[in-house]
């Protein structure tokens, strides 16, 4: 087994509490401080993201946007603000987190460790991508055509925001599947064997997943939705296997096969 970091060896055996606690605070702060400029920077962008980006899937297909509170436009820009801020620090906030974990890890961890930074940066954003492009369309889509012309679908900003946020931020958490499969499995927790015994169970999972966080009782969308999750499971398992192959742990899952066997 490679040696630990060397730039940071010294300091991590001899490390109090109090260092920890410190070097905590300075991640959160230096996170903090990323959000607070990256919310800066899309804020002097703010007619873009909001005419464009934001209303402009709605107005494609004709939906009328109400203000239904005294406060209701100020709510919205704040939050379009802060939750595009939040979006585009991403890469900052992972590296402040592999930042926080790098002295307990070796070398060739380290190494790791950054590629998985940047391959979860990568994940992150294509699945906030695919949101927008593929599956936000198709479910406003549905809303606009369904049901009966006697009645106006007359959206809340504050309302239709609030969906925006859940399905962008929903599928760039799952498209994150690939990465925390390499690590779970890195870790001895996970198999591609284990991976393809549940794949019944996975499919099921995906399928009530797609359910619950589409707000649209559309099956189309609900498909469109569970389809990249089919094929990130499926690439999942490959990246199990290659990841198992180097691995040096023996999975908990086939150690509690072979206890029950």
């Amino acid at each position: 087994m490679s040696e630990k970091n060397t730039e940071t060896t010294e300091t991590e055996g001899s490390m109090p509490l109090l260092g920890h606690l410190k070097e905590v605070r300075n991640r959160i702060i230096y996170s903090m401080i990323a959000v607070v400029v990256a919310s800066g920077i899309t804020g002097a962008f703010h007619k873009f993201l909001i005419n464009d980006l934001i209303l402009g899937p709605a107005e494609s297909i004709g939906l009328e946007l109400i203000n239904l509170k005294v406060f209701g436009q100020p709510i919205f820009y704040f939050k379009i603000i802060l939750t595009s801020g939040l979006i585009l620090a991403i890469p900052v906030l992972l590296y402040q987190l592999w930042r926080f974990v790098k002295p307990a890890l070796y070398d060739k961890e380290v190494n790791s460790m950054r590629w998985i930074t940047l391959s979860s940066s990568f994940c992150f954003f294509g699945g906030v991508g695919f949101a927008y492009i593929v599956i936000i369309p198709g479910m406003l889509k549905f809303v606009s055509t369904f049901g009966t012309q006697d009645i106006a679908n007359n959206i809340d900003i504050n309302n239709y925001l609030s969906f925006l946020i859940l399905i962008v931020v929903s599928m760039g958490v799952l498209f994150e599947m690939p990465v925390a499969t390499y690590l779970l499995t890195k870790a001895g927790l996970l198999s591609s064997k284990s991976l393809i015994k549940y794949w019944r169970h996975a499919i099921v999972a995906i399928l009530i997943l797609a359910a619950v966080i589409t707000p649209t009782p559309d099956p189309i969308s609900q498909l469109i939705f569970a389809t990249p999750l089919f094929l990130l499971y499926l690439l999942s398992i490959f990246i199990a296997k290659a990841a198992g192959k180097k691995s040096e742990f023996v999975p908990l899952t086939e150690e509690i096969e072979n206890e029950e066997n």
